[in-house]
């Protein structure tokens, strides 16, 4: 086991225990929780150690890292993290097994037109953030007959992000979406990274996404 290997193998061990007591905290069981490994700051060459320790989810922010990793690493489930731009649409859908950051209607719409089946989830600013993208929690009523309507893509979960170095407005954050998700009777709340994956998963999260802290002394 090469030296990048086996620390990539202790920051996962620390990572699954911090998951398990959040877990039993909530009490959860951990299967309840899917670890997307968040890839954007490491190479392909770094990304392929994953499966082999069990990580078979992984998530990019920009397009075209993506493309470049999933042409070397056949055979894992590929989560979109960021925001989409329409005209790469074509190319990068194929490559999903989700996209998390369906942020407005226009992308909605294209997501739809591109005509092939694809599950995602809904991107809400709970937080009120001018820096951040997605829907705002009171237009959640307007999008129900929307998504009523859609025949391709499948809104199975809503995502978030919280304000960072802040416990209580990341608490109230992962509240809100969690309401939210109950509005729409969806499954999934992809919510909780490096920062505050535990609050996240005590708020009832399914998706956590978590980079730094997994790529800790690598990238």
């Amino acid at each position: 086991m090469t030296a990048i290997e086996s620390l990539l193998k202790d920051n996962l061990a620390r990572i699954e225990e911090r998951i398990a007591a959040a877990c039993a905290r909530a009490g959860r069981p951990r299967s309840s929780v899917t670890l997307v490994a968040v890839t954007k700051s490491v190479t392909p060459e770094v990304a392929a150690l994953l499966p082999a320790l069990g990580v078979h989810d992984l998530g990019e922010n920009r397009p075209q890292e993506l493309w470049r990793k999933a042409a070397v690493l056949p055979g894992v489930r590929w989560h979109f993290i960021g925001h989409l731009q329409r005209n790469k649409i074509e190319r990068t859908v194929p490559l999903l097994q989700c996209i998390h950051s369906i942020d407005s209607e226009r992308l909605l719409d294209a997501l739809e037109a591109h005509g092939q089946a694809l599950e995602g989830f809904l991107e809400f600013n709970c937080s009120g953030e001018a820096s951040k993208g997605g829907f705002a929690p009171q237009e959640v009523e307007a999008l129900e007959p929307r998504i009523a309507m859609l025949k391709h893509v499948r809104i199975t979960g809503v995502m978030t992000m919280a304000a960072p170095n802040d416990p209580d407005a990341a608490r109230r954050s992962f509240t809100t979406l969690r309401q939210l998700g109950q509005q729409l009777g969806v499954p999934f709340l992809s919510m909780g990274m490096s920062g505050d994956f535990e609050i996240a998963i005590e708020e009832g999260a399914t998706h956590i996404r978590i980079g730094s802290t997994l790529f800790e002394g690598i990238a």
